[in-house]
């Protein structure tokens, strides 16, 4: 059986002092292939660090994560622009709007996220998005720049049933990770009638970790618990679930 994490923070401090054992049981139960997002400039250094040292497993991504939109915002964007000339990225992310902790920084946001989805075109990338309290706000920018083709994934997806159909009719997957496990997140039933083909798997760790080890630092290798129960929410067995998702995310990603 195949997994992939098509979003995880490995590289982040919380795993400082056990990194390489964490990737590699994850390895061990079956995720092979590791979806890295960046944050901001104090973050590529060690994402990096970690894809040329699991060069088969782990793959980065470029981009400037909306919480990092802040007054030196065009300072960062300009970052991202020059990494995403000088090295190979899978996708431009994460990216987009979060209006959940602070909105002070809504109008830059909007433009490093416009930016950033025309960068994605230019480099012929999808991109992986953030959204967090501002679906809307979302779908305004991705409308507003159709031209710029903007398709991947929306990350952490946590929506109704009419915002999954919606995000998928703007050409994008839903990221399907620990939410799916939590008893009233309501997930479930807003995917239950989504097609498989429309959904691929993440971990996001060490953030919104699965029950049963919900309120601990999540890690790749509890993906095999978001698979399990998307297995049980479809009614297919954990291989058919390992299987499609695998395809799906090397459709959004070509690796």
């Amino acid at each position: 059986m195949l997994l992939i994490d098509t979003h995880t923070h490995l590289y982040s401090a919380e795993f400082d002092l056990d990194r390489k054992q964490v990737v590699e049981r994850a390895i061990a139960a079956g995720v092979k292939k590791f979806f890295l997002p960046n944050i901001d400039s104090s973050s590529v250094e060690g994402m990096i660090a970690l894809c040329n040292q699991f060069p088969e497993n782990c793959f980065p991504m470029m981009g400037l994560h909306p919480t990092s939109v802040k007054e030196n915002c065009e300072e960062e964007l300009a970052g991202v622009k020059e990494w995403l000339g000088k090295h190979k990225f899978c996708a431009v992310g994460e990216i987009g709007i979060d209006l959940y902790w602070d909105k002070t920084f809504f109008t830059q946001q909007q433009l490093a996220f416009e930016t950033q989805i025309k960068w994605a075109n230019e480099f012929s990338l999808p991109i992986v998005i953030h959204s967090r309290n501002s679906f809307n706000e979302i779908v305004e920018v991705l409308q507003k720049n159709k031209n710029e083709n903007p398709h991947g994934i929306f990350h952490c997806f946590s929506g109704s049933k009419e915002q999954a159909e919606k995000a998928i009719s703007l050409g994008f997957k839903l990221g399907i990770g620990g939410v799916l496990t939590y008893k009233n997140s309501g997930l479930g039933q807003a995917i239950a009638d989504i097609d498989m083909k429309h959904l691929v798997l993440e971990t996001d760790s060490p953030y919104l970790t699965p029950v049963p080890h919900r309120g601990k630092r999540n890690e790749s290798g509890y993906i095999t618990l978001v698979a399990q129960k998307l297995a049980e929410i479809k009614n297919i067995s954990v291989e058919e679930v390992a299987e499609i998702t695998t395809t799906n995310a090397v459709e959004v990603f070509g690796v």
